[in-house]
């Protein structure tokens, strides 16, 4: 793949459509995610109020990679409201497979835990991995993740085989 100019943005109201069609196609291209992506199981409208809610919340941020307008990634850290969790993010990071190997899941990285550290109230970020997927270990370890607990059965494949899940965490300080 030539240069490509990736943009960088939270997710506004107006992304709802978009996001629902690239999260469908990356939930059809790969296997190591866990939860369903942002948006499945939402019509537009509904997606709609939530990003909007999303944009206002402190502790919550869905940030979008765009190449020509099109979505082509995404990192999320999800946040509930409750004083005694409201300081613990769960992030997820999911990038067209197109776009796999160009350092863009490391650029979602990078922005998110930069607003973790300098705009949220968050102290800690934590993740789930299949621990067959060493790609994206290897990018969490890198920023500086570390391995809290194998999960065993955390999860299934397609065919109904058990996987193990990493629970993976960072201290935001």
């Amino acid at each position: 793949m030539s240069e490509v100019e990736i943009t960088l943005r939270e997710a506004i109201p107006e992304d709802a459509e978009k996001l629902l069609q690239v999260s469908r196609k990356i939930a059809e291209e790969t296997d190591f995610l866990i939860m369903d992506e942002a948006g499945l199981g939402l019509n537009e409208e509904m997606l709609g109020l939530q990003l909007a809610d999303l944009y206002e919340s402190e502790n919550n941020l869905l940030l979008l990679a765009f190449m020509d307008e099109e979505i082509v990634g995404m990192a999320s850290v999800k946040s509930a409201s409750e004083f005694t969790v409201a300081h613990i993010g769960e992030l997820g990071i999911s990038v067209l497979k197109e776009f796999w190997g160009i350092g863009l899941g490391t650029a979602l990285l990078d922005e998110v835990l930069y607003w973790s550290e300098n705009s949220s109230p968050l102290r800690r970020v934590e993740l789930t991995v299949q621990k067959r997927n060493q790609r994206a270990i290897h990018l969490y370890q890198k920023f500086g993740f570390i391995i809290e607990a194998v999960m065993e059965r955390g999860a299934r494949d397609a065919q109904g085989e058990f996987l193990d899940v990493l629970l993976m965490s960072k201290l935001i300080h």
